[in-house]
Protein backbone atom coordinates (compact mmCIF):
# COMPACT_ATOMS: atom_id res chain seq x y z
CA UNK A 1 0.00 0.00 0.00
CA UNK A 2 1.73 3.18 -1.20
CA UNK A 3 0.33 6.61 -2.10
CA UNK A 4 2.33 7.94 -5.07
CA UNK A 5 0.45 11.11 -6.02
CA UNK A 6 -2.01 13.45 -4.33
CA UNK A 7 -3.91 16.32 -5.93
CA UNK A 8 -6.23 18.81 -4.18
CA UNK A 9 -8.51 21.41 -5.75
CA UNK A 10 -10.54 23.80 -3.57
CA UNK A 11 -10.13 21.46 -0.61
CA UNK A 12 -10.31 23.44 2.65
CA UNK A 13 -7.63 26.15 2.40
CA UNK A 14 -5.97 24.84 -0.80
CA UNK A 15 -6.92 26.20 -4.21
CA UNK A 16 -4.71 23.87 -6.22
CA UNK A 17 -1.80 21.77 -4.96
CA UNK A 18 -0.13 18.53 -6.09
CA UNK A 19 2.38 16.17 -4.49
CA UNK A 20 4.45 13.22 -5.67
CA UNK A 21 5.65 10.75 -3.05
CA UNK A 22 8.49 8.25 -3.45
CA UNK A 23 9.64 7.72 0.16
CA UNK A 24 8.49 5.67 3.14
CA UNK A 25 8.17 8.73 5.37
CA UNK A 26 6.65 12.03 4.22
CA UNK A 27 6.58 15.07 6.50
CA UNK A 28 4.68 18.32 6.03
CA UNK A 29 6.10 21.20 8.06
CA UNK A 30 5.00 24.79 8.50
CA UNK A 31 3.37 27.26 10.83
CA UNK A 32 0.00 26.62 12.44
CA UNK A 33 -2.88 27.35 10.08
CA UNK A 34 -1.08 26.75 6.76
CA UNK A 35 -2.96 23.49 6.06
CA UNK A 36 -0.64 20.65 7.10
CA UNK A 37 -3.46 18.79 8.87
CA UNK A 38 -5.77 19.45 5.89
CA UNK A 39 -3.36 17.51 3.65
CA UNK A 40 -3.42 14.54 6.02
CA UNK A 41 -7.20 14.84 6.21
CA UNK A 42 -7.47 14.63 2.42
CA UNK A 43 -5.52 11.34 2.54
CA UNK A 44 -7.90 10.12 5.25
CA UNK A 45 -10.81 11.26 3.06
CA UNK A 46 -9.60 9.03 0.21
CA UNK A 47 -9.75 5.99 2.51
CA UNK A 48 -12.92 6.62 4.51
CA UNK A 49 -14.93 8.75 2.01
CA UNK A 50 -15.22 11.52 4.62
CA UNK A 51 -13.15 13.99 6.63
CA UNK A 52 -11.71 12.93 9.99
CA UNK A 53 -12.03 16.44 11.40
CA UNK A 54 -15.19 17.87 9.80
CA UNK A 55 -18.08 15.48 9.07
CA UNK A 56 -20.13 18.14 7.21
CA UNK A 57 -19.12 17.58 3.55
CA UNK A 58 -19.88 21.09 2.24
CA UNK A 59 -17.64 22.67 4.90
CA UNK A 60 -14.62 21.00 3.32
CA UNK A 61 -15.04 23.17 0.21
CA UNK A 62 -12.68 26.15 0.08
CA UNK A 63 -14.40 29.37 1.17
CA UNK A 64 -15.89 31.19 -1.83
CA UNK A 65 -15.80 28.13 -4.12
CA UNK A 66 -18.57 25.76 -5.18
CA UNK A 67 -16.76 22.38 -5.25
CA UNK A 68 -13.75 20.40 -4.09
CA UNK A 69 -11.76 17.64 -5.78
CA UNK A 70 -9.32 15.10 -4.30
CA UNK A 71 -7.31 12.64 -6.37
CA UNK A 72 -4.94 9.93 -5.14
CA UNK A 73 -2.86 7.45 -7.11
CA UNK A 74 -1.82 4.34 -5.18
CA UNK A 75 0.42 1.35 -5.73
CA UNK A 76 -1.51 -1.65 -4.41
CA UNK A 77 -0.22 -5.20 -4.97
CA UNK A 78 1.91 -4.00 -7.89
CA UNK A 79 -1.07 -2.32 -9.53
CA UNK A 80 -1.90 1.36 -9.89
CA UNK A 81 -5.21 2.38 -8.37
CA UNK A 82 -6.69 5.86 -8.73
CA UNK A 83 -9.27 7.19 -6.26
CA UNK A 84 -11.24 10.35 -7.04
CA UNK A 85 -13.57 12.19 -4.65
CA UNK A 86 -15.49 15.31 -5.62
CA UNK A 87 -18.32 17.34 -4.17
CA UNK A 88 -20.32 20.19 -5.63
CA UNK A 89 -22.54 22.32 -3.41
CA UNK A 90 -26.14 21.15 -3.50
CA UNK A 91 -25.19 17.79 -5.06
CA UNK A 92 -24.21 14.34 -3.83
CA UNK A 93 -20.56 13.49 -3.29
CA UNK A 94 -18.98 11.42 -6.08
CA UNK A 95 -16.39 8.70 -5.47
CA UNK A 96 -14.63 6.81 -8.26
CA UNK A 97 -12.08 4.03 -8.31
CA UNK A 98 -10.20 3.70 -11.59
CA UNK A 99 -12.89 5.92 -13.19
CA UNK A 100 -15.64 3.55 -12.06
CA UNK A 101 -18.35 5.25 -10.00
CA UNK A 102 -19.26 3.75 -6.64
CA UNK A 103 -22.99 3.29 -6.20
CA UNK A 104 -22.58 2.89 -2.44
CA UNK A 105 -19.82 4.60 -0.48
CA UNK A 106 -19.74 1.60 1.86
CA UNK A 107 -18.31 -0.49 -1.01
CA UNK A 108 -15.10 1.55 -0.79
CA UNK A 109 -14.53 1.09 2.94
CA UNK A 110 -11.51 -1.16 3.48
CA UNK A 111 -10.06 -0.68 0.00
CA UNK A 112 -7.37 1.74 1.27
CA UNK A 113 -6.64 0.75 4.91
CA UNK A 114 -5.41 3.69 6.99
CA UNK A 115 -4.82 4.66 10.62
CA UNK A 116 -4.56 8.23 11.94
CA UNK A 117 -3.08 9.41 15.25
CA UNK A 118 -4.08 12.96 16.12
CA UNK A 119 -4.53 15.25 19.16
CA UNK A 120 -8.27 15.01 18.43
CA UNK A 121 -8.11 11.35 19.46
CA UNK A 122 -8.43 12.50 23.07
CA UNK A 123 -12.17 12.54 22.34
CA UNK A 124 -12.01 8.75 22.60
CA UNK A 125 -11.46 9.20 26.32
CA UNK A 126 -13.28 12.40 27.25
CA UNK A 127 -16.36 12.25 24.98
CA UNK A 128 -19.45 10.03 25.21
CA UNK A 129 -19.92 6.39 24.24
CA UNK A 130 -20.74 7.15 20.59
CA UNK A 131 -17.10 8.14 19.93
CA UNK A 132 -15.80 4.84 21.29
CA UNK A 133 -18.39 2.82 19.37
CA UNK A 134 -17.36 4.57 16.17
CA UNK A 135 -13.75 3.66 16.88
CA UNK A 136 -14.35 -0.09 17.10
CA UNK A 137 -16.97 -0.04 14.34
CA UNK A 138 -14.53 1.79 12.06
CA UNK A 139 -11.91 -0.93 12.55
CA UNK A 140 -14.29 -3.85 12.05
CA UNK A 141 -15.91 -2.26 8.98
CA UNK A 142 -12.49 -2.02 7.31
CA UNK A 143 -12.32 -5.80 7.16
CA UNK A 144 -15.92 -7.08 7.33
CA UNK A 145 -18.57 -6.01 4.83
CA UNK A 146 -21.29 -8.11 6.49
CA UNK A 147 -20.73 -6.22 9.73
CA UNK A 148 -20.92 -2.89 7.91
CA UNK A 149 -24.22 -3.92 6.29
CA UNK A 150 -25.63 -5.10 9.64
CA UNK A 151 -24.65 -1.77 11.19
CA UNK A 152 -26.28 0.22 8.37
CA UNK A 153 -29.47 -1.86 8.62
CA UNK A 154 -29.57 -1.58 12.42
CA UNK A 155 -29.20 2.20 12.39
CA UNK A 156 -31.83 2.55 9.66
CA UNK A 157 -34.33 0.43 11.61
CA UNK A 158 -33.50 2.24 14.85
CA UNK A 159 -34.30 5.57 13.22
CA UNK A 160 -37.64 4.20 11.98
CA UNK A 161 -38.51 2.74 15.39
CA UNK A 162 -37.72 6.04 17.12
CA UNK A 163 -39.90 7.91 14.63
CA UNK A 164 -42.74 5.51 15.44
CA UNK A 165 -42.28 6.07 19.18
CA UNK A 166 -42.51 9.83 18.72
CA UNK A 167 -45.54 9.57 16.48
CA UNK A 168 -47.66 7.23 18.60
CA UNK A 169 -46.28 7.63 22.12
CA UNK A 170 -49.75 8.60 23.40
CA UNK A 171 -51.36 5.46 21.94
CA UNK A 172 -49.45 2.61 23.57
CA UNK A 173 -51.92 -0.09 22.52
CA UNK A 174 -51.70 0.84 18.85
CA UNK A 175 -47.91 1.05 18.80
CA UNK A 176 -47.50 -2.31 20.54
CA UNK A 177 -49.34 -3.92 17.62
CA UNK A 178 -47.14 -2.35 14.93
CA UNK A 179 -43.72 -2.11 16.52
CA UNK A 180 -42.97 -5.85 16.56
CA UNK A 181 -41.59 -5.89 13.01
CA UNK A 182 -39.01 -3.26 14.00
CA UNK A 183 -38.12 -5.14 17.19
CA UNK A 184 -37.50 -8.35 15.25
CA UNK A 185 -35.34 -6.62 12.66
CA UNK A 186 -33.36 -4.70 15.27
CA UNK A 187 -32.77 -7.82 17.35
CA UNK A 188 -31.53 -9.84 14.36
CA UNK A 189 -28.93 -7.25 13.36
CA UNK A 190 -28.04 -6.47 16.98
CA UNK A 191 -27.12 -10.09 17.64
CA UNK A 192 -24.77 -10.15 14.64
CA UNK A 193 -23.16 -6.88 15.71
CA UNK A 194 -22.83 -8.00 19.35
CA UNK A 195 -21.14 -11.27 18.38
CA UNK A 196 -18.71 -9.57 16.00
CA UNK A 197 -17.81 -6.85 18.54
CA UNK A 198 -17.18 -9.52 21.16
CA UNK A 199 -15.01 -11.51 18.74
CA UNK A 200 -13.13 -8.36 17.68
CA UNK A 201 -12.38 -7.24 21.25
CA UNK A 202 -11.12 -10.71 22.21
CA UNK A 203 -8.52 -10.33 19.43
CA UNK A 204 -7.87 -6.59 19.80
CA UNK A 205 -7.39 -6.21 23.57
CA UNK A 206 -4.32 -8.51 23.81
CA UNK A 207 -2.72 -6.62 20.90
CA UNK A 208 -3.47 -3.32 22.63
CA UNK A 209 -1.92 -4.53 25.91
CA UNK A 210 1.31 -5.45 24.13
CA UNK A 211 1.51 -2.01 22.53
CA UNK A 212 0.82 -0.26 25.84
CA UNK A 213 3.58 -2.25 27.55
CA UNK A 214 6.03 -1.21 24.83
CA UNK A 215 5.13 2.46 25.18
CA UNK A 216 5.11 2.52 28.99
CA UNK A 217 8.08 0.20 29.64
CA UNK A 218 5.69 -2.31 31.19
CA UNK A 219 5.00 -0.10 34.22
CA UNK A 220 1.19 -0.31 34.32
CA UNK A 221 -1.66 -2.77 33.85
CA UNK A 222 -4.38 -1.77 31.39
CA UNK A 223 -7.79 -3.17 30.49
CA UNK A 224 -10.68 -2.45 28.13
CA UNK A 225 -14.16 -3.46 29.35
CA UNK A 226 -17.06 -3.83 26.94
CA UNK A 227 -20.37 -2.63 28.39
CA UNK A 228 -23.46 -3.84 26.51
CA UNK A 229 -27.17 -4.45 27.12
CA UNK A 230 -27.34 -7.82 25.41
CA UNK A 231 -25.65 -11.18 25.84
CA UNK A 232 -26.05 -14.79 24.77
CA UNK A 233 -28.79 -15.17 27.39
CA UNK A 234 -30.40 -11.74 26.92
CA UNK A 235 -31.63 -10.97 23.40
CA UNK A 236 -32.43 -7.44 22.34
CA UNK A 237 -35.94 -8.55 21.38
CA UNK A 238 -36.73 -9.42 25.03
CA UNK A 239 -35.19 -6.17 26.22
CA UNK A 240 -37.24 -4.10 23.79
CA UNK A 241 -40.47 -5.74 24.96
CA UNK A 242 -39.50 -5.32 28.60
CA UNK A 243 -38.71 -1.61 28.16
CA UNK A 244 -41.52 -0.54 25.81
CA UNK A 245 -43.20 1.65 28.43
CA UNK A 246 -39.93 3.43 29.14
CA UNK A 247 -39.31 3.88 25.40
CA UNK A 248 -42.76 5.41 24.99
CA UNK A 249 -42.15 7.77 27.87
CA UNK A 250 -38.79 8.96 26.49
CA UNK A 251 -39.86 8.62 22.82
CA UNK A 252 -36.71 6.79 21.76
CA UNK A 253 -35.20 3.31 22.03
CA UNK A 254 -33.41 3.11 25.39
CA UNK A 255 -31.82 -0.34 25.01
CA UNK A 256 -29.66 -1.80 22.27
CA UNK A 257 -26.18 -2.10 20.83
CA UNK A 258 -26.37 1.63 20.02
CA UNK A 259 -25.79 2.09 23.77
CA UNK A 260 -22.63 -0.05 23.93
CA UNK A 261 -19.57 1.54 25.50
CA UNK A 262 -15.93 0.80 26.32
CA UNK A 263 -14.41 1.53 29.72
CA UNK A 264 -10.67 2.23 29.64
CA UNK A 265 -8.78 1.12 32.76
CA UNK A 266 -5.23 1.68 34.09
CA UNK A 267 -4.23 -0.06 37.34
CA UNK A 268 -7.91 -0.72 38.16
CA UNK A 269 -8.89 2.97 37.77
CA UNK A 270 -10.77 4.78 35.01
CA UNK A 271 -8.45 6.49 32.53
CA UNK A 272 -11.10 9.16 31.94
CA UNK A 273 -11.50 10.07 35.61
CA UNK A 274 -8.08 9.37 37.11
CA UNK A 275 -5.54 8.99 34.29
CA UNK A 276 -2.80 11.62 34.00
CA UNK A 277 -2.31 13.43 30.68
CA UNK A 278 0.72 11.24 30.00
CA UNK A 279 -1.22 8.05 30.71
CA UNK A 280 -4.08 9.20 28.51
CA UNK A 281 -1.71 9.99 25.63
CA UNK A 282 0.01 6.62 25.97
CA UNK A 283 -3.35 4.83 26.12
CA UNK A 284 -4.54 6.56 22.94
CA UNK A 285 -1.37 5.88 20.96
CA UNK A 286 -1.47 2.23 22.05
CA UNK A 287 -5.09 2.02 20.85
CA UNK A 288 -4.16 3.41 17.43
CA UNK A 289 -1.06 1.24 17.04
CA UNK A 290 -3.16 -1.78 18.01
CA UNK A 291 -5.61 -0.71 15.30
CA UNK A 292 -2.69 -0.71 12.87
CA UNK A 293 -1.59 -4.19 14.02
CA UNK A 294 -5.11 -5.61 13.78
CA UNK A 295 -5.62 -4.30 10.23
CA UNK A 296 -2.15 -5.50 9.23
CA UNK A 297 -3.05 -9.06 10.25
CA UNK A 298 -6.18 -9.08 8.10
CA UNK A 299 -5.23 -6.76 5.24
CA UNK A 300 -2.22 -5.15 3.62
CA UNK A 301 -0.26 -2.80 5.88
CA UNK A 302 -2.25 0.42 6.36
CA UNK A 303 -0.99 3.91 5.66
CA UNK A 304 -0.20 5.70 8.94
CA UNK A 305 -0.93 9.39 9.52
CA UNK A 306 0.73 11.17 12.48
CA UNK A 307 -0.85 14.58 12.91
CA UNK A 308 1.07 17.05 15.06
CA UNK A 309 1.93 14.47 17.72
CA UNK A 310 5.63 15.31 18.25
CA UNK A 311 4.63 18.59 19.87
CA UNK A 312 2.30 16.82 22.30
CA UNK A 313 4.56 14.00 23.53
CA UNK A 314 7.63 13.84 25.73
CA UNK A 315 10.97 12.63 24.35
CA UNK A 316 10.56 9.11 25.75
CA UNK A 317 7.22 8.53 24.02
CA UNK A 318 8.53 9.97 20.75
CA UNK A 319 11.51 7.60 21.01
CA UNK A 320 9.18 4.63 21.56
CA UNK A 321 7.09 5.55 18.51
CA UNK A 322 10.17 5.82 16.30
CA UNK A 323 11.36 2.42 17.54
CA UNK A 324 7.98 0.96 16.62
CA UNK A 325 8.01 2.64 13.21
CA UNK A 326 11.28 0.83 12.48
CA UNK A 327 9.34 -2.44 12.49
CA UNK A 328 9.18 -3.89 9.00
CA UNK A 329 5.39 -3.96 8.80
CA UNK A 330 5.19 -0.16 8.88
CA UNK A 331 4.99 0.93 5.29
CA UNK A 332 4.21 4.54 4.36
CA UNK A 333 3.88 7.20 7.05
CA UNK A 334 2.72 10.81 6.71
CA UNK A 335 3.61 13.32 9.43
CA UNK A 336 2.65 16.92 10.13
CA UNK A 337 4.75 19.17 12.40
CA UNK A 338 5.43 22.83 13.06
CA UNK A 339 9.17 22.36 13.61
CA UNK A 340 11.27 21.25 10.63
CA UNK A 341 14.50 20.73 12.60
CA UNK A 342 12.75 18.63 15.24
CA UNK A 343 10.98 16.54 12.59
CA UNK A 344 14.15 15.88 10.62
CA UNK A 345 16.08 14.91 13.75
CA UNK A 346 13.33 12.48 14.75
CA UNK A 347 12.77 11.05 11.27
CA UNK A 348 16.48 10.43 10.66
CA UNK A 349 16.47 8.03 13.61
CA UNK A 350 13.89 5.86 11.84
CA UNK A 351 16.46 4.66 9.25
CA UNK A 352 13.96 4.94 6.40
CA UNK A 353 13.80 7.06 3.26
CA UNK A 354 12.06 10.37 3.90
CA UNK A 355 11.06 13.65 2.30
CA UNK A 356 10.03 16.92 3.91
CA UNK A 357 7.58 19.34 2.28
CA UNK A 358 7.50 22.89 3.61
CA UNK A 359 3.95 24.24 3.40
Amino acid sequence: MFLEELSLTNYKNFENIKFKFDTKIVCFVGLNGVGKTNILDSIYHLSYTKSYFNPIPSQNIKHGETFFFISGTYQINNKKEKILISLKKGEKKIIKRNNKLYKKFSDHIGAIPLVIISPDDRNLIIEGSETRRKFIDGIICQTNKEYLNSLINYNKTLKQRNALLKMFYRDSEKIKKTIDIYDNHLSLNAQRIFEKRKEFLSDFIPIFKIRYKQLSDDKENVEIIHKTDISKNQSLYKLLKKNIEKDLRFQFTTKGIHKDDLTFIINSFSVKKFGSQGQQKTFLIALKLAQFDYLSKLNSNPILLLDDIFDKLDDNRVKQIINLVNEEKFNQIFISDTNKIRSENIIMKANKSYKIFEI
